[in-house]
């Protein structure tokens, strides 16, 4: 139970930081050496985790809300000077979040905790 409540604050934390560096004007956004899309997948992937591990028994609702929100946060950015939505990032988030939450619940049984 601790796990989980340590995944769901992990979980909604990463979730607040996509919004802000996707909403950020391009110029504040950080950037990293890494490739545009790796950024992306990693981000979604370990998001996805944390909401798998958080909300276990409950991966059709964290994938469903994971397409709604990926989709929600592109459009979102059309309304943001100098930022744009890209169907290629909807796609990697989208496949990055749901990857993650159906990798979590396995990565949670792996773990000794496990009850």
């Amino acid at each position: 139970m601790v796990l989980e409540n340590l995944a769901r604050a992990a979980a909604w934390l990463m979730l607040a930081a996509i919004v802000v560096l996707s909403l950020v004007p391009a110029a504040a956004r950080p950037t990293t050496m890494a490739p545009h899309a790796f950024e992306h997948a990693v981000i979604f992937l370990l998001d996805g985790i944390a909401f798998g591990i958080a909300y276990l028994g409950r991966e059709r609702w964290a994938i469903t809300g994971a397409v709604v929100f990926c989709a929600a946060i592109e459009l979102a950015q059309l309304m943001i000077p100098g930022r744009h939505a890209r169907l290629s990032d909807f796609i990697v988030d989208v496949i990055g979040a749901c990857i993650g939450v159906l990798t979590g619940p396995p990565l949670m049984r792996m773990t000794s905790r496990y009850t």
